[in-house]
């Protein structure tokens, strides 16, 4: 096979990545393959790089480097131990040493779904925090207004506070959870990941900062009744619920799960585009 092939050969919910050297050789980063405890960039036989399940090729079109230039790429980093399985993968590694690009398609599609199923996570429980902790127990308007007031009433607020403090809070866990692992920094990469990874781990908390004042923002601009009175939020959240088809409770769950997708997406996609402005 062309000196330089970029390996893919499969494992239990993933796939592993490694460079072709020439003389059934590999180099990979050896990271979990091989059981819990990460491992260094090494160079290993071919049938030690599959384990017996074979492997296929991933092609790249106009490729930064090729043959030789990658090998010595792959091997310039023989030895490093800086794994980290979301941001300095073996994919990361093929990708750097043909693209000269730290990219792992299997983080960004990760990283997207994480997104998605944690703003819908964070709305669902926020809707029960809801409908159990008002005086007017369950998802009747009177329910969830006064759930929203008893959960705005612990920083001094009512309703309107309500939604921030149940949006804000799992924004700004998300924030966190993207910053420590895909935009998390390691020493091992080059300054303009490094430079990158840093405006995106700031975006991650503005995402969630802007999220929560939007969403607030449209519960008020949304409802019959303009505002933040009590009437403008039952009829905003009522709007909001009404665009995926259902109610205040909908509402809820839209108001409260947008700072968790924006700390997402502005914090990633940031650092993406970043990324493709150095290039």
């Amino acid at each position: 096979m062309p000196l330089g092939s970029h390996l893919v050969t499969p494992r239990t919910g993933y796939s592993h990545h490694g460079i072709y050297v020439g003389g059934g050789r590999v180099v990979h980063y050896s990271g979990l393959a091989d059981g819990v405890t990460a491992g260094p960039v090494e160079e290993v036989s071919l049938a030690e790089f599959t384990c017996g399940k074979g492997y296929d090729f991933k092609r790249h079109a106009g490729a930064m480097y090729i043959g030789e230039a990658v090998v010595e790429r792959a091997r310039s980093r023989i030895g490093e131990e800086c794994y980290a399985v979301f941001s300095n993968n073996c994919e990361h590694f093929c990708e750097w040493c043909i693209n000269g690009d730290h990219q792992s398609d299997q983080i960004d599609n990760g990283t997207v779904a994480t997104g998605l199923s944690g703003a819908a996570l964070a709305g669902n429980i926020a809707k029960g925090v809801v409908a159990a902790s008002g005086s007017a127990v369950g998802l009747s308007g009177a329910g969830i207004m006064s759930g929203l007031a008893t959960a705005g009433g612990v920083v001094g607020g009512g309703a309107v506070a309500g939604i921030g403090v149940l949006g804000a809070g799992p924004g700004l866990a998300m924030a966190s959870l993207v910053n420590n692992t895909v935009l998390k920094d390691n020493p091992a990469l080059d300054q303009d990941e490094r430079d990158s990874r840093a405006v995106g781990r700031k975006a991650t908390y503005a995402g969630a900062a802007a999220g929560t004042v939007g969403s607030i923002a449209a519960v008020s601009a949304m409802g019959t009744t303009a505002g933040l009175s009590g009437a403008g939020i039952a009829s905003g959240l009522a709007a909001i619920g009404g665009t995926v088809g259902g109610g205040m409770a909908a509402g809820v769950v839209v108001a409260t799960a947008a700072p968790v997708a924006a700390a997402a997406a502005v914090g990633y996609g940031l650092y993406k585009a970043v990324k493709w402005f150095k290039k």
